[in-house]
Formats: structure tokens, C-alpha cells, sequence
């Protein structure tokens, strides 16, 4: 399949690789002064906590929104850092059970597909992601389902010119075009407490 020059995605990673090297450094200053520090340290972990999610979602950017081509792979080491830290400061869990390193196209769509999930699921719940024979599944499972039918149906249906779409919206956009990209259709189930995207 010819790549596509694809420059919002190449936007998306240059700013995201511009902003982890600062965030990480505010993180190192933070573990000094918390060395420094005696007595309460509550403020200090507040800011630690900030620092490490902030780093984790612009992660969590980089690979979703970010270029990705055929020959990239990502580590489930790294998605799995990822998800961890977003877990402990954040009302989803998830569990990444694939267990070796994928194709970053990949990995791309199951983030954009974990995001989408996120919005449907305000009050938090269960991710869980799967990977068998090039097939992936992810599962949403919580209390109470939002579903926005228009951004769903922008998923099952992409359609060739899209209209008007907020900033909150843009993974549904981008979620079927990443699919696309590799060959893949998405599919979605519904249920009353879950929700299921496989490609």
C-alpha cells in the first residue's frame, strides 16, 4: 500500500516529541526537590502525579495522533507504561493483553479506539484490549453508557467529506481513516453496559 504524506499526523508528532523532553524534566526536578524536601511531601506527590499523567497522555498523543508507518513498531512495554499511569490518576482501567511488541499502525488504531471508548464511558469502567491472528478487540464495559449517535455513526459509516466536527470529536474521525490506511474495516457491538470495536 503507498504511504500517504500524511502532515497532520507529522504535526501531531512534532509537537508531541517538542513537549515530552520539557515535561520530563519538570518530572526530575520534582524527584530532587522531593529528596530535598523534609516533612508533609503531600504537594510534592500531587505535582509528581500531574507530571507523570501529563507525560503519559502526550505518550498516549504521540502514538495515536502521531505518523506512523509500516515499518514502526511500538512495545507493549511502553502502551502498557502508558495505561498504567493513566489508570492511577484516571476513572478507566484497562488491560493491554496482547503480549509482544506490534506494528505501530496498529497499536495506532486500538488508542484512537480506547479514546472513543473513554467518551462513552464518562463515569469510568473497564478497557480491556485484544490481539489474536492480526485481529484486535476492544472492549468497553461500565455502569452507564453514553452514546453520542453521531460520532458513532462516523465510525460505521465514515463519510467521504466531513462536516462540522468538534475538538472532542476528532478521534471518531480519525479512528475509521486509521483503519483504512492498513485495510481494515471497523465493527462495532453494542451492548446495554459494553461496547465492542474490532478490526
Amino acid at each position: 500500500m503507498t504511504e500517504e504524506f500524511d502532515l497532520p499526523a507529522l504535526i501531531g508528532s512534532r509537537i508531541c516529541h517538542d513537549l515530552i523532553s520539557p515535561i520530563g524534566a519538570i518530572g526530575n526536578g520534582v524527584e530532587l526537590l522531593s529528596m530535598a524536601q523534609d516533612g508533609d511531601r503531600g504537594e510534592m506527590d500531587l505535582i509528581r502525579e500531574s507530571v507523570e499523567n501529563a507525560s503519559a497522555r502526550i505518550r498516549f498523543f504521540r502514538i495515536a495522533y502521531g505518523a506512523a508507518s509500516a515499518d514502526h513498531s511500538t512495545s507493549r512495554s511502553e502502551v502498557c507504561g502508558i495505561l498504567e499511569t493513566l489508570a492511577r490518576s484516571g476513572r478507566h482501567s484497562y488491560v493491554w493483553a496482547p503480549s509482544s511488541d506490534l506494528p505501530r499502525q496498529e497499536v495506532k488504531i486500538a488508542l484512537l479506539a480506547i479514546q472513543c471508548l473513554e467518551q462513552a464511558m464518562p463515569y469510568g469502567g473497564h478497557i480491556h484490549v485484544e490481539q489474536h491472528g492480526g485481529h484486535w478487540t476492544i472492549t468497553g464495559e461500565t455502569g452507564t453508557l453514553r452514546i453520542d449517535r453521531t460520532a458513532w455513526e462516523m465510525v460505521a459509516a465514515p463519510p467521504t467529506i466531513v462536516g462540522r466536527v468538534s475538538a472532542a470529536q476528532v478521534q471518531f474521525v480519525l479512528l475509521p481513516k486509521a483503519a483504512q490506511d492498513v485495510g481494515r474495516n471497523i465493527s462495532l457491538d453494542f451492548g446495554a453496559t459494553s461496547l465492542l470495536i474490532r478490526f
